[in-house]
């Protein structure tokens, strides 16, 4: 499960940059906001699924409180799924050995 979460994070992450590096520059840049409303969408879309699947993949696993606070506010930082994805993948890794 924590694959599929890591899975749903680095989606969650792209939007972002999609939103931060495309959409949001040609709005703002080239005058063309037709790209928000897209990439909004879509990015709000990833954030959802990964707060749920936060909620339904990482039971179980052992994680203190600020394990769960780290991975929750990861959502909330730009470029913050990229930042703790290295912390998941340790626990993905002591997962498959124990």
């Amino acid at each position: 499960m924590i694959r599929f979460f890591r899975a749903i994070g680095l989606i969650e992450g792209i939007t972002t940059l999609v939103l931060f590096l495309i959409a949001m520059p040609l709005k703002y840049l080239a005058g063309d906001p037709s790209w928000v409303p897209h990439a909004g969408a879509i990015h709000g879309l990833a954030f959802l699924a990964y707060i749920a699947a936060l909620l339904v993949c990482l039971r179980g696993y052992g994680l203190s409180a600020w394990d769960w606070a780290r991975t929750t506010l990861a959502a909330f930082i730009p470029f913050g799924t990229f930042l703790n994805d290295p912390f998941l993948k340790r626990k993905q890794r002591e997962t498959e050995a124990a």
